[in-house]
């Protein structure tokens, strides 16, 4: 394979809240806030979730894109992002962690090759966390 991952996942957000969310479930690194485009009225906030990954959250005056949310196989042709946990730890602690939040009621889908739980973050984007099966 020519790939070793995913860089980026950008995602127009409500407000740049979910740096919070992804920080206290995920231990992911928030990057500052800053402008971004032409205009004045966006702005880009980088979350490192991964030593090769990042949520890139823009937030755009005007733009009431993130506000549209529909049931899953309804929402375009990317309708879900699956995150890797990085270990069988891991994947327990985020678990937990998404309970805690109330973003996800923990239950866990077995897939046989893999296990996974869904979470909606802040601004309703679903999301799964996965781990391979042993």
């Amino acid at each position: 394979m020519l790939l070793d991952g995913v860089n980026h996942i950008a995602c127009i957000s409500k407000a740049a809240r979910l740096g919070r969310f992804y920080a206290d479930v995920f231990d992911a690194d928030v990057g500052p806030t800053r402008p971004h485009g032409r205009d004045g009225g966006e702005t880009m906030t980088v979350i490192r979730i991964g030593p090769h990954t990042e949520l890139n959250i823009f937030v755009i005056d005007g733009n009431t894109e993130a506000e549209r949310q529909t049931p899953m196989w309804g929402r375009g042709r990317i309708d879900h992002v699956g995150l890797q946990a990085a270990s069988p730890e891991a994947f327990e602690v985020i678990r937990q962690r998404l309970i805690d939040a109330a973003a996800s009621d923990g239950a866990i889908n077995d897939f046989g090759t893999a296990r996974s739980v869904f979470f909606r973050d802040p601004d309703g984007l679903e999301g799964e966390v996965l781990i391979a099966t042993p």
